[in-house]
């Protein structure tokens, strides 16, 4: 979710579900240390639960940045495993790293060593001809050996080579199969699905086997759907969208931002309903991207009145 899930996305996401939790667009390690920490880390404490997704391959590098992020208030650092896209191999992390499992390893022990918060790991399957079982039992083992016992597993192999990140999201088949058998043979272990989610219903189903469910861009398209999981799994009361814009609205005063730097993550509030083209189109205006307080989208709510 590199240049998606940022502050303002995730603020407006805390909106429509107070309890899941949330995370970061995946940082480089190297970013962390030698960037601007407040742009690459800064969070508004309603975020919270957060967690800091790091990409990276060295563990000196990994173990700095984790301890950053954890003294900036971050609940969990999670390392990412299962990008497959070329920009990330050649960074030499991401879904390549399935490959060298004592190497992920030795990033997850120096990471434990320094913070306090859980070290968690996210992955694929399994990745080009190497997506039988036996290969991510033998990659998890090698991490919860070096303390980790949350994985987020994408229930798809990832091809390193000859299709993008979009394909690669696509045309391998989910195997949900294989992420079941390995919570049913480790139920000690975190166990959370990712891939393939687009209902409530379906996140209900699926929490009779998981113990958790991550959701990536249907969440970024369809953001709605995360109010209708939250009411599912906890009874709370749909959020009205009125209320969230104008909540976001008072957001981008509070923030001093442009209007655009929150509205660009609100594009698909309205997915499905009727009027959902107006609103995509009256936040898409170039005005936008100039505004700087939250004036504008209370405007939008007079000039789209029963929209929301």
């Amino acid at each position: 979710m590199m240049d998606w899930t940022d502050r303002h996305c995730r603020f407006f996401h805390r909106l429509l579900s107070p309890s899941a939790w949330l995370y970061t667009e995946m940082v480089t390690a190297g970013a962390v240390i030698h960037g601007d920490c407040e742009r690459l880390l800064g969070f508004d404490k309603a975020e919270q639960p957060v967690a800091l997704q790091l990409g990276g391959s060295d563990p000196r590098e990994l173990a700095e940045a984790a301890k950053i992020g954890a003294e900036y208030g971050y609940d969990e650092i999670n390392l990412n495993c299962g990008c497959p896209s070329d920009r990330v191999q050649r960074g030499k992390f991401g879904a390549c790293l399935m490959a060298e499992p004592d190497l992920v390893a030795e990033c997850v022990a120096a990471m434990r060593e320094v913070v306090s918060v859980p070290v968690t790991v996210k992955c694929r399957i399994g990745i080009d001809d190497s997506e039988d079982y036996e290969f991510l039992e033998a990659f998890i083992q090698k991490q919860v050996a070096a303390g980790c016992n949350t994985f987020f597993i994408h229930a798809r192999k990832a091809w390193l080579k000859g299709l993008s990140p979009k394909e690669n999201r696509e045309i391998p088949p989910l195997r949900y199969d294989v992420a079941e058998r390995l919570k049913k043979e480790y139920p000690h272990l975190q166990i959370h699905l990712n891939g393939g989610v687009r209902t409530a219903a379906h996140v209900s189903a699926l929490f009779d086997i998981f113990d958790g469910v991550m959701i990536g861009r249907e969440f970024y398209e369809n953001p709605y759907l995360l109010a209708e999981i939250e009411k599912v799994q906890t009874g709370a009361e749909l959020p009205a969208r009125h209320d969230v814009i104008t909540s976001m609205a008072d957001y981008i005063d509070s923030q001093q931002i442009t209007a655009h730097a929150a509205t660009r993550h609100m594009l698909g509030l309205f997915k499905g309903l009727k009027g959902a083209r107006r609103w995509r189109q009256f936040l898409s205006q170039s005005p936008l991207r100039l505004e700087t307080n939250g004036n504008i989208l209370r405007k939008t709510l007079e000039s789209l009145h029963g929209l929301a």
